[in-house]
């Protein structure tokens, strides 16, 4: 007997490190520690390993065991660490041949099956990365595992079979026992869920194309109008818009999905973006990201490469609100916890919908509203000015008429729109791949001002605003971007003076109602 090893994998945030995993066997009297800062579910190992293995018919030693987990300066959580701690204790007593190649992730049952857990995509990752291709985990996570590109990928529903592949005597495992099939991770290429379609929507012409330019620049929207307008129809529609994920953006999306999937077991290749819409009594934790022990992510996260709907925006805590000015500027939140640090992508559209005030009708069209000004102001105040400062398109979305009715099914379709996005799309990248940018919002001012700067006399109605004090500097550079995503969609080389009071028009609306 000697020294056991193996390796799994300790998740911070999205980004994994490699665990080595040392076991060792003394001549004491029976115990099981654990050591390398293991947390809680970590520690209750002992008792799941234990059984695990007796009933696997390779029932462990009885003499002291120290696992040993290293670096043992990293926190390490959770119960994917159950395998490795169990193939390393194994090797230790001579009972399986050596496990130095090979990554472990997976929780262990009392009854010896191999349990699914979260973030094995994350993990896998971390591990090809990191030079371990060969990784085995729990038959439910074979499809997620098998995503990442250059992992060799091995699954396995029971411990037993998993010892008997690594050379334990086979007379003394209990191979007879298959867990029900009902584990087998779901088909990767289900039909994807039915997007809602914008010709839906019926009338908000200027809605509609708003949403457009939305769309084609990732630019953030805010929607303010009466209740039954139809915000929260063309929020739902915006995803629709967007382009399908690249490669690594849809590798990117589902790790973060894997961290936070309910049913371990179900996590597919996210292709399409993402659409969060979280209620409005949520709480910064569930928006930002948090919880106990190190933080997980929250929908601002999950959100990331598709749309974050805040329906009732002004009903949000405002510090949950003024939390978002950080993604919206770096994309990504780093959240700071005791038992750790997380940092998790977050590039994301951000859609506001609002009503005009608490009561929701004072759209000056003949309604009787019961609000003071005094509790507008309150109301719509709740979105701070450094928040509003940060999305490109404020608009007043009206009351939909009885003659906008006789327009469903008339307008145009999701797939119409789509294609005109895709374009201006190209034409971005085209213009900014050498820069190391994919859109006009993620544009910065010095490039706005430098290499894309503009003639005096298109910018003069721009420059004579931010003179008054109307827009402020980072107004200024969003107003920019607006014209220049108005004249891809144009198919315009630059921006014309009509695209800048287009662009000033589409973020100075609600303002001015």
């Amino acid at each position: 007997m000697g020294v056991g090893r193996s390796y799994s994998v300790a998740l911070l945030g999205l980004n994994g490190y490699i665990v080595e995993v040392e076991a060792d066997i003394g001549q004491t009297l029976p115990n099981f520690v654990i050591l390398g800062l293991p947390d809680a579910s970590l520690n209750e190992a002992k008792e799941r390993i234990r059984s695990a293995a007796q009933n696997s018919g390779i029932p462990l030693s009885r003499r002291k065991i120290t696992a040993n987990l290293i670096p043992a300066s990293l926190p390490k959580r959770g119960s994917g660490f159950d395998l490795a701690i169990t193939m390393a204790v194994l090797r230790a007593a001579g009972d399986i041949r050596s496990t130095e190649d090979t990554v472990f992730i997976s929780e262990l049952g009392l009854d010896g099956r191999l349990r699914p857990v979260r973030g094995i995509l994350p993990a896998v990752m971390a591990a090809v990365q990191a030079g371990h291709p060969k990784i085995v985990v729990a038959h439910a996570n074979v499809a997620e595992a098998e995503l990442v590109p250059g992992a060799v990928v091995r699954g396995y529903k029971t411990l037993a079979r998993l010892a008997f592949d690594f050379g334990a005597n086979p007379q003394d495992l209990a191979l007879d026992y298959d867990p029900a099939d009902g584990e087998v991770a779901g088909d990767q290429d289900a039909a994807a869920a039915v997007v809602p379609d914008l010709c839906d929507v019926s009338g908000q012409g200027d809605a509609r194309r708003a949403l457009e330019v939305a769309a084609a620049g990732a630019h953030h929207v805010l929607l303010c109008g009466p209740p039954g307008a139809g915000k929260t129809m063309l929020a739902e529609r915006l995803p629709g818009l967007l382009p399908d994920l690249g490669d690594w953006e849809a590798m990117e999306v589902t790790a973060i999905h894997s961290l936070s999937a309910v049913h371990v077991d179900s996590v597919r290749l996210l292709r399409r973006p993402p659409f969060e819409n979280p209620h409005h009594s949520a709480t910064a934790a569930a928006i930002i990201g948090g919880g106990s022990g190190l933080p997980r992510p929250g929908a601002a996260s999950r959100a990331h490469r598709g749309v974050l709907f805040l329906d009732e925006a002004p009903e949000y805590e405002r510090r949950v609100l003024d939390a978002l000015r950080q993604p919206l500027e770096s994309g990504e939140l780093v959240i700071h916890r005791s038992a750790g640090t997380a940092a998790y992508p977050a590039r994301f559209q951000l859609v506001l919908a609002a009503n005009p005030c608490p009561c929701g009708k004072a759209t000056g069209k003949g309604v009787d509203c019961t609000c003071t000004p005094v509790m507008r102001r309150r109301y719509f105040g709740r979105m701070s000015g450094p928040l509003l400062d940060r999305v490109d398109i404020q608009l007043q979305v009206e009351r939909v008429s009885l003659a906008d009715f006789g327009q469903s099914g008339v307008e145009e379709d999701t797939a119409t729109v789509a294609s005109r996005v895709q374009a201006a799309r190209s034409r971005q990248r085209q213009r900014l791949g050498s820069l190391g940018m994919e859109t006009n919002s993620q544009v910065p001012g010095r490039v706005l001002r430098g290499e894309l700067r503009l003639p005096s006399a298109t910018t003069k109605i721009l420059d004579t605003s931010l003179e008054r004090g109307i827009l402020t500097a980072r107004g200024y550079d969003r107003v920019l971007r607006l014209a220049w995503t108005l004249a891809d969609l144009g198919h315009r080389d630059q921006p014309h003076s009509d695209d800048i009071g287009q662009a000033l028009g589409l973020r100075q609306a609600v303002a001015a109602a």
